[in-house]
């Protein structure tokens, strides 16, 4: 089973040295191109391709990645400044809790300048065929590759158009000029024409070679995430068509839930029917040294010897007491998704460790305090990067995509679709089963400024859809998309949480990043941002 990621790693690494790292025109690249590419192998074909997906993984799980841009802005995680240990780094952290980001800040500019990596990167490869420098055997093959590409491309744009809304669409490597910026509801327009313009040249093959990239599943599952969030977007509600896509994966026959959540985030995950989309990943030949480190920057320094781990963790990021309380305690993904309460060595020695609900504030806290990021599996022996994939898309997701689309729409279903997704968590069949009145109910998220310095009680029983909204953070915590459900229903910037005052309606999207501000006259600042 390890052999199919293994494959991918190396293909990444090989096709990342002889092309991706050698200039448009460079002779090396040539012969490179000449004596060891065959357009006519399916694994070379993969390998070129691979180049373009590396950006993916670099813009969600690296430092400052998509992953924090989506988790520690919002709800349910914090990085609270650790006596003793640190995690202040500027307060950078602080300020994405607290919607003061800057546009000097690395996390507003790490997500922008991965993204557009993987666009340059699609650029270049589709330019080299346009121009024979890759040469592919005219037909099927030639127009597959060149539809993935494209596909590709819209998946990152997919990224852009979340994050900060008003980009430059750019699709011509040869173009030199400084880029035009869009509306965001022009580069909606864009990602949608992409997609429905190449998605029939897409494979419906769901794993084997197209593990991992822009098969035909992968593009309904983009399209109906973008009709989802169609309102906020494009300021046009789009449901019917986020359920038709929706539909038409679930037709497919090619995923299922997994029998326990669990299973979907074990290290060798590579399997999972569950799985949609991921970022291939492995501890030995994916070799940036932050590329996947949920388990360095959540575990404190003594469950090294919980792990059997090669280097001490660094104990940052926690969950916020206000969304560990939110969930019903037979829930067992509040169990499997934490790690709480006394820590032990691998040998059954006790270790200085116990992990409580509680995070007095964001400026001062202990070791011990706020349970910790447990959704994936932490392998004994772990290195400072995980072997697990990282799962984009999944299909609970789209079981819960189109329960959301039903409810909005005023059809009835949405129930059952959530209930069948919780039907795994609970051992009682009476608690897994919500109705469609329930999921039209308040949260439950007990809202309000929660730290040391003050109390402020809100609630969510205001909230449209509010139950529906929960049933997203229980299923998805942890898996770099809370903001983005949190703006669709009207929580992003409205509601107080831990450490946390409700903040500026423009916080829902980020500044483009200061430095590209200077590189680009173009552009203008997206609203309430100092150019």
């Amino acid at each position: 089973m390890k052999t199919k990621k293994i494959s991918i790693a190396i293909g990444i690494l090989l096709i990342m040295f002889n092309i991706s790292c050698t200039e448009l025109y460079d002779d090396s690249y040539g012969s490179v191109v000449s004596e060891n590419f065959n357009p006519e192998s399916e694994d070379d074909i993969s390998a070129l391709v691979n180049a373009a997906y590396v950006p993916w993984r670099k813009t969600m799980l690296l430092w400052n990645g998509v992953v924090r841009a989506q988790e520690l802005s919002a709800d349910q995680d914090v990085i609270p400044a650790r006596i003793g240990i640190g995690w202040i780094d500027g307060y950078i952290y602080k300020r994405w809790h607290q919607h003061t980001w800057t546009t000097n800040d690395d996390s507003v500019y790490q997500s922008w300048s991965r993204t557009f990596e993987g666009i340059n990167t699609v650029n270049r490869l589709l330019y080299q065929i346009d121009q024979g420098v890759i040469v592919l055997p005219d037909g099927d093959t030639q127009n597959a590759l060149i539809s993935e590409l494209k596909v590709l491309r819209a998946s990152y744009y997919y990224i852009l158009v979340d994050l900060y809304g008003n980009v430059p669409i750019v699709t011509d490597y040869s173009d030199t000029s400084l880029p035009q910026q869009s509306k965001r509801s022009e580069v909606f327009d864009f990602i949608i024409e992409e997609i429905t313009n190449n998605i029939d040249n897409l494979s419906e093959e769901a794993r084997g070679y197209y593990y991992g990239r822009m098969n035909k599943w992968v593009a309904h599952t983009l399209l109906a995430k973008m009709y989802l969030n169609a309102e906020v977007w494009k300021g046009e509600a789009m449901w019917q068509k986020c359920i038709e896509e929706c539909n038409a994966v679930m037709a497919s026959g090619n995923y299922n839930l997994e029998a326990n959540q669990k299973n979907v985030f074990i290290t060798e995950n590579q399997d999972s029917r569950e799985i949609i989309f991921a970022l291939p990943m492995d501890e030995k030949y994916v070799t940036d040294w932050n590329a996947f480190d949920f388990h360095m920057y959540t575990l404190a320094q003594e469950n090294q010897q919980t792990y059997d781990m090669a280097y001490a963790p660094w104990g940052g990021v926690c969950a916020t007491p206000q969304f560990i309380d939110s969930f019903n305690p037979n829930d067992k993904r509040l169990k499997e998704n934490y790690i709480k309460g006394q820590q032990y060595a691998l040998s059954g020695e006790e270790l200085s460790i116990n992990y409580t609900n509680s995070v007095p504030s964001i400026d001062e806290s202990d070791k011990d305090d706020g349970y910790r990021w447990g959704k994936f599996e932490y392998k004994i022996g772990s290195t400072n990067r995980l072997g697990n994939d990282f799962p984009v898309f999944r299909y609970a997701d789209i079981l819960l995509m189109k329960a959301e689309a039903l409810m909005r729409s005023g059809q009835s279903g949405a129930g059952e679709l959530v209930s069948e997704v919780r039907m795994r968590d609970f051992d009682s069949a009476q608690e897994a089963t919500v109705t469609d009145a329930e999921l039209n109910m308040g949260s439950n998220y007990d809202y309000g400024r929660r730290d040391s310095y003050s109390q402020t009680f809100e609630g969510g029983s205001n909230i449209t859809y509010g139950r529906f909204l929960d049933e997203l953070g229980w299923e998805f915590c942890q898996e770099g998309r809370r903001r983005q459900d949190l703006i669709r229903f009207g929580v992003f910037t409205t509601k107080s949480w831990f450490s946390h005052d409700a903040s500026d309606i423009n916080k829902q999207l980020y500044p483009i990043p200061y430095d590209v501000m200077l590189t680009n006259s173009n552009l203008k600042q997206n609203p309430g941002y100092s150019e």
